[in-house]
């Protein structure tokens, strides 16, 4: 799957809060910080930051 970067992760380090764009699939990923709950198998609850969120939905044309 490619992932293109379209909002956040601009702290130096590949380890910040990002939004990628999948041209491939028609979906987005979040990269966040792990919330500690319960998840079904297979997935994640991330936390990421309102604006970065918002940055993203201005590069899909939102």
């Amino acid at each position: 799957m490619e992932l293109v970067k379209i909002a956040g992760g601009d702290c130096g380090r590949d380890d910040c809060p990002t939004v990628f764009a999948t041209p491939d699939s028609g979906v987005v990923a979040v990269q966040g910080y792990t919330v500690d709950r319960a998840t079904p198998e297979g997935e994640s609850i991330v936390s990421i930051p309102t604006t970065v969120l918002l940055e993203a939905a201005r590069a899909l044309g939102g």
